[in-house]
């Protein structure tokens, strides 16, 4: 079969196509019989003869192009590529001219891609000879590093300190924080594995690169609106998942229950994943990430790889980044790899928190602010003491997917998350009822001893209300935040992501903050510490799935795989802890704003957070003496402050509300 492929180069060269033949004419013909001397055999080659000079001919300006594309291949794509660029351009111009407050995504997103491009060029092209130049410099550098390292490092933390000691100074509970982040680093020194062995590189630069991501996300202007508009974009990326949940299930069930509601995110977030990683996309954000991560902190190229990818995906998908190095990658590098899964989430389970009302780019900082800080504190729990085959590798190959086009790719991801759902909505059923009958037996045994109210979470909010306490929350709140971190743990982040959003939803609904003895909602402070302790796989159900994947990957070393899962666990749960420690040191209050501008504009027929906070400013100021009603402060020359009065008594139950009846 191979000889009778035919192609455009063939026929020009001459090569008869027998594809091509007219069976009923040559029996017609031969029925008829020929000239005198002419077999059958002979008409039906001199038949084939014509009609392949006539295909040779036809096809003749289809060759002579293909021959004229191949030889000039890099001039086209040139050509190509400038009329693209050219037309890229004048839309460019267009959008920025006809608004550029509008454009300004596309700004950016330009501005990043142009970067990248031209130093891809200027590396390629002119690398070497800056390399060269620059050489003499190096060597100075290098002979000078020995103290000079020294001297940077004291200036970094008098720079350190003092910052430290003017920001605190007008917020002192960030202090909580900061001794709370310390006594974390040094209860995971004190479980380490060896002491003397320990990478303080390492440690240092996975804790500053940590820093400094929080420092530009939580406090700088332009990190706080480049967080809050990625996370306004998945927002609204999101929904439009409606346009094909709605149209399967209906428009009653995606706005009423949650499994319709929620977890079709989940396939369309796998479904966008799997595209991005077929374009090539996510590879390269990965590399990106993982060589800055190797050439600060010296860790191997495959365990950084790994960590990078677990950004962006599960602990189970990110090792296979680095599947064909499993088998012979150290005992310390294996458990960075576990690490970097137990400490990050999943960008598809990302989205189905952000659905709950999650803040999103509290999510997207966790997550990536847990990657130098899993590969710092791994190299503190478990350093390097064999001689790993990758170190100094810069390069390790990524496997790219199978797919052939881009709807494979889509619809691969599609089915791949159906899996993923499914044991979601059961890890959920199942927790959930085990959960409840945790607590019925738990209340029965309570009620033995005339305890009332005794549940699994009221536990877990005694043992672990010291550790919520050392991240940051205020003492009234650390109940909750512990009751919340215990149930991550125990059960899952998914549970726990779940309940937290009952309380953010509580409060910016401006509801009571107490329903008698129970708590309704926790502070904005102490919600941005859950939200990124809560961030991570951390959590024992957690354990058979590293396992599993893994063993699967590499049958041969399952044995070392369990033997230190569970202290990978462990550093998981404290990286999350550890990234809850920098949000509480990094949190600014939201500034509530001028409230009796406020009431002359609210409607107080629905109450709402700011409702709730203006109104008890406005219950502090009033004094009720004698009978007469009274306020002070900006209150006190407002006419229509006892109306106001009246509105939030209507709301909300204070002794200052006797004075308007």
């Amino acid at each position: 079969m191979e000889e009778n492929q035919i192609t455009l180069d063939s026929l020009d060269k001459g090569t008869d196509n027998p594809a091509f033949s007219f069976e009923e004419e040559e029996r017609h013909c031969g029925e008829c019989g020929g000239p005198s001397g002419e077999t059958k055999e002979e008409r039906r080659g001199e038949r084939k003869g014509r009609f392949s000079s006539y295909c040779r001919k036809a096809l003749k300006p289809a060759s002579k192009a293909k021959h004229f594309c191949k030889s000039h291949a890099k001039v086209l794509r040139r050509v190509v590529l400038g009329l693209l660029g050219v037309a890229y351009l004048c839309y460019f111009i267009a959008a920025c001219y006809l608004n550029f407050q509008r454009a300004l995504a596309l700004v950016v997103i330009t501005a990043v891609v142009v970067f990248f491009v031209c130093w891809s060029f200027f590396k390629k092209h002119c690398g070497a000879k800056v390399l060269l130049l620059l050489r003499p410099v190096g060597k100075c550098f290098q002979k000078s590093w020995p103290w000079l390292k020294w001297l940077v490092w004291v200036a970094l933390l008098a720079g350190l300190i003092a910052w430290l000691a003017l920001d605190t100074a007008r917020n002192p509970e960030q202090l909580i924080s900061l001794g709370g982040f310390c006594a974390l680093v040094l209860f995971l020194f004190a479980c380490s594995k060896h002491h003397g062995a320990v990478s303080w590189r390492a440690v240092f630069w996975g804790i500053g690169l940590e820093f400094l991501f929080g420092l530009f996300v939580l406090r700088t202007s332009p990190g706080v609106q480049a967080f809050r508009w990625l996370g306004d974009q998945i927002q609204v990326f999101l929904g439009y998942t409606t346009a094909g949940s709605g149209f399967v299930f209906g428009n009653t069930l995606i706005e009423e229950v949650f499994a319709f509601q929620t977890l079709p995110i989940i396939v369309f977030f796998s479904c966008v994943m799997s595209i991005l990683y077929y374009l090539g996309v996510m590879q390269w954000l990965i590399l990106k990430i993982s060589w800055l991560l190797q050439v600060s902190m010296g860790t191997t190229a495959t365990e950084t790889l790994s960590v990078a990818g677990n950004i962006f995906v599960g602990q189970t998908e990110a090792p296979l980044l680095i599947r064909p190095y499993l088998a012979d990658m150290t005992l310390s590098e294996i458990h960075a790899v576990m690490t970097g899964g137990f400490s990050t989430i999943a960008g598809s389970v990302m989205g189905a928190y952000i659905s709950f009302g999650i803040d999103a780019a509290s999510l997207i900082a966790a997550s990536v602010m847990a990657a130098p800080c899993a590969l710092a504190m791994s190299k503190l729990v478990y350093p390097e003491v064999q001689e790993s085959k990758f170190k100094g590798k810069e390069n390790v190959r990524i496997t790219s997917g199978e797919e052939q086009n881009i709807l494979e790719a889509a619809s691969n991801g599609a089915a791949a998350s159906v899996g993923l759902v499914a044991n979601i909505a059961a890890n959920l059923i199942a927790f959930l009822a085990v959960l409840e009958f945790i607590n019925a037996a738990v209340r029965w045994f309570g009620e033995m001893v005339d305890i009332q109210g005794l549940t699994f979470q009221v536990i877990l909010s005694y043992v672990l209300m010291p550790v919520a306490f050392l991240m940051g929350a205020d003492w009234e709140d650390s109940p909750v935040v512990a009751e919340l971190l215990g149930i991550k743990i125990f059960l899952n982040e998914f549970v726990a992501y779940q309940q937290l959003s009952t309380y953010k939803n509580n409060r910016l609904s401006g509801l009571e903050e107490w329903d008698g003895n129970r708590k309704q909602w926790i502070s904005e402070r102490a919600e941005s510490i859950t939200t990124f302790a809560l961030c991570g796989f951390a959590n024992l159900s957690s354990i058979g799935i590293m396992l599993g994947g893994l063993s699967s990957m590499a049958p041969n070393r399952k044995s070392d795989f369990a033997s230190v899962v569970l202290r990978a666990l462990l550093t998981g749960i404290c990286v999350s802890m550890l990234n809850a420690c920098l949000a509480g040191l990094l949190h600014v209050p939201t500034e509530v704003g001028d409230c009796v501008a406020f009431f002359n504009t609210a409607n107080f027929s629905s109450t709402s957070y700011t409702m709730y906070t203006c109104c008890k400013q406005l219950f502090a100021s009033s004094v009720l003496e004698n009978g007469t009603l009274s306020f002070t402060g900006s209150w006190a020359g407002q006419t229509e402050s006892v109306l106001w009065l009246t509105e939030c008594c209507g709301h909300y139950n204070h002794t200052s509300c006797a004075g308007t009846n």
